[in-house]
């Protein structure tokens, strides 16, 4: 383990394994860093049957779910700024543009890095035109019905760096 978490926990080696588990539970209570730090450690040494699982479990899954979290954020913004750039034409600026840019490369980035997040792309894909159409609604004023029920997108267009709709 790390030095500093053994001076923080006062344990010395060899550690018994629930003891030492028991402590990293704790630690990861009170100084979350330093619990990334202890487990790291246990994992580069193999010692396995030390590990805080359920703490390390639930931050996985959120690792995993941070990434889907901020694929759907990235998504409605692009979504958001291709319905304001086709329903006000005469308001367009190139913030809208650079912006829509900006978040088809986080999302292009993403994809690189996690192919499987295209499945939730297009698993979230409606859902994400639902809660654009209502940002859009606020942000332009126009009604609701002034934007389609169902996005006049492809998810296609809408990763594509050279669509703009007209």
């Amino acid at each position: 383990m790390t030095q500093a978490y053994l001076e923080t926990q006062d344990i010395h080696e060899p550690a018994i394994a629930s003891s030492s588990r028991n402590s990293l539970t704790a630690l990861y209570e009170c100084d979350f860093n330093l619990w990334v730090e202890a487990t790291a450690q246990l994992l580069r040494e193999g010692r396995l049957a030390e590990l805080d699982v359920v703490n390390l479990l639930e931050e996985v899954e959120s690792m995993g779910n941070s990434d889907k979290h901020a694929l759907s954020s990235d998504l409605v913004v692009v979504l958001l700024h291709l319905l304001k750039w086709q329903y006000q034409p005469n308001k367009r600026t190139r913030s809208w543009e650079k912006s829509i840019a900006e978040h088809r490369r986080r999302l292009d980035e993403r994809f690189e890095a996690s192919p499987s997040l295209k499945g939730h792309y297009l698993q979230v894909f409606d859902k994400c035109y639902r809660n654009a159409r209502k940002q859009a609604k606020i942000e332009t004023r126009l009604p609701l019905a002034h934007f389609p029920e169902i996005c006049p997108f492809t998810s296609e267009q809408v990763l594509d760096e050279e669509f703009l709709p007209e």
